[in-house]
């Protein structure tokens, strides 16, 4: 997600409840950082202050709308009068929220922004054996209820979107964690091996070495690697 709000407090309280629901965002202060972060990034959805410094807000919306990358804007603004919320939806809003706000609402409103965005897929999504369940924050696997922690929730999701596709170490990185996640990091790879483990044997979660990481379709049960094999995969899936 992408949050261009202009009170520092406000923005890291929304990105920190983001986080809580293993959802990565940036934070835009102003409408010019807004605008190279979303030069940079395609993002899910974008919460959108409409009174920020540099860039107006409602010229924020416009460019959104008019790139074509079917972005969600969701605004967030103290203006909560019926004309303020009319001409919001007329620049291009999605969906508006005034302030103050419960960050449950936030969510669960992001959310349906997100399934109903262009690219069609169900609130429930199943593949080889998963049930990932992302408002409920829930993983199944053959029937078998999986507790994930939320980093490694948020790369499963990102695996089971790729619906059998390889999403690479820097993909992961860039939808799981966010701007300021360091380059160089292990991280992704010592997320992948835990979640490989709690969602336990035959393992699910496959490396694909120099590329990246996919979810096992059942045309792969009998190339199932050991754990060994797999350990020694992810230590360095890019190379």
């Amino acid at each position: 997600m992408l949050v261009v709000e202009d009170e520092p407090l406000l923005a890291e309280a929304i990105r920190d409840g983001l986080r809580l629901e293993a959802i990565a965002a940036d934070v835009a202060l102003d409408g010019d950082s807004a605008l190279e972060l979303l030069a940079l990034t395609t993002y899910d959805a974008a919460v959108l202050d409409r009174d920020v410094p540099g860039v107006a807000g409602d010229e924020i919306a416009r460019s959104i709308v008019a790139d074509g990358s079917g972005t969600p804007i969701l605004m967030l603004t103290a203006a909560d009068r019926l004309d303020d919320k009319a001409s919001g939806f007329e620049v291009g809003a999605d969906d508006y929220v005034t302030k103050p706000f419960a960050m449950r609402e936030l969510v669960l409103r992001l959310r349906a922004l997100d399934r109903r965005r262009a690219r069609p897929r169900p609130p429930v999504r199943e593949i080889a054996g998963l049930r990932l369940d992302p408002f409920r924050r829930e993983v199944h696997r053959d029937g078998r209820y999986v507790a994930l922690t939320r980093k490694q929730f948020a790369v499963l999701e990102v695996l089971v979107d790729a619906a059998g596709g390889v999403v690479s170490a820097e993909t992961l990185l860039e939808r799981a964690w966010d701007e300021h996640a360091d380059p160089f990091t292990n991280a992704v790879r010592i997320t992948v091996s835990t979640l490989r483990k709690r969602l336990g044997e035959p393992w699910i979660v496959r490396t694909v070495p120099g590329v990246g990481y996919r979810i096992a379709s059942d045309d792969d049960e009998h190339d199932e690697p050991t754990e060994a094999q797999a350990g020694a995969a992810d230590a360095d899936p890019q190379a």
